[in-house]
This record gives structure tokens, C-alpha cells and sequence, in this order.
């Protein structure tokens, strides 16, 4: 992978509807070369998905979403990639990182209500073996999302001032 390959890549995380035609030009590639390189990218892994970035909140879905956290006691020989591997199975689990810090994984979950992603916790993640605590944290409201900046702020309404 190459300088050229990087900024091909973070074009398109940035728009992946971008015409190929004006990535070439952005990338200084021909639309020939920039079309190869993404194939290569895609065929790679590099690229794993195409996907769009959406304001649930704007939709009025009626979703809930959370970051739950785990402390999970690392299995010989497998580390977290075994309870790791499991958990992602959820439907419910839109991500899933192992992290630094006071907690090993880090999820995020998305249910119809708060109710449903408790009982998610309760009776899914929470039992399973190697899990030694949980932490649920509601997403209030979403302000950026995947670069994307979702807080619009209107005008100021100002109030007249006089003396």
C-alpha cells in the first residue's frame, strides 16, 4: 500500500459515493488506476464495507442506543477473541472494541427502549462466563458520528436589549 492507496481510502471513508471519475482526479490518479487500486483495496480487506451514516434521531426511529462496557477475565491461549467472537453474533451489537482502561470491551448496543437493552444486558452479556462486570451508558443524543457532524445550530434568537 502506498501513499496513493491512503488517500483513495480516506476519500471514501469520508464520501463513498464519490464518482470514481473525482477520486481519480482528488488522488491524482487516472480513473483507470484510481478504479484498479480500489479493487485491490476491496479485494484486500482493506475495504470492508460501503455505508452511510445516518441521523436515527432526525428519522425518529424510536431506537435506543448504549456503550456498554465489560471486565472480562482473558481465556488461556485466546485472550478476548473468543467472548469477543461470541458477543458479536448479537444482533443487537453495532460495534465492539477491546480497550485500554478500567474495562476490556467496549459495545454498542441498539434496542427499541431502554427496557430491552437492560434485559440484553441482564440476561444475555452479564451471564456469560469471563464476564466479571458490566457498565450501561444510554446515548442522551449523537453530536458527530464516523467524522460526520450531526448538531446543527440555528440562529441565535436575541432578545432586544434597552436601557
Amino acid at each position: 500500500m502506498d501513499e496513493k492507496d491512503y488517500t483513495l481510502l480516506q476519500l471514501l471513508e469520508e464520501n463513498c459515493r464519490t464518482p470514481v471519475s473525482d477520486l481519480a482526479v482528488m488522488a491524482e490518479l487516472s480513473e483507470q488506476d484510481a478504479r484498479d487500486r480500489i479493487g485491490r483495496l476491496e479485494e484486500a480487506g482493506a475495504i470492508r464495507r460501503y455505508a452511510a451514516v445516518v441521523d436515527w434521531e432526525r428519522v425518529g426511529n424510536g431506537n435506543v442506543a448504549a456503550v456498554i462496557e465489560l471486565k472480562v477475565s482473558p481465556e488461556r491461549d485466546f485472550g478476548y477473541d473468543r467472548i469477543a467472537e461470541r458477543i458479536a453474533r448479537f444482533p443487537q451489537v453495532r460495534s465492539l472494541r477491546l480497550m485500554t482502561g478500567a474495562y476490556d470491551l467496549q459495545l454498542l448496543v441498539v434496542g427499541p427502549s431502554m427496557n430491552e437493552i437492560a434485559r440484553f444486558v441482564s440476561e444475555q452479556i452479564a451471564p456469560m462466563d469471563r464476564i466479571r462486570e458490566t457498565a450501561t451508558h444510554i446515548i442522551m443524543k449523537t453530536y458527530k458520528e464516523n467524522g460526520t457532524v450531526f448538531a446543527e445550530r440555528g440562529e441565535v434568537e436575541r432578545l432586544p436589549y434597552s436601557f
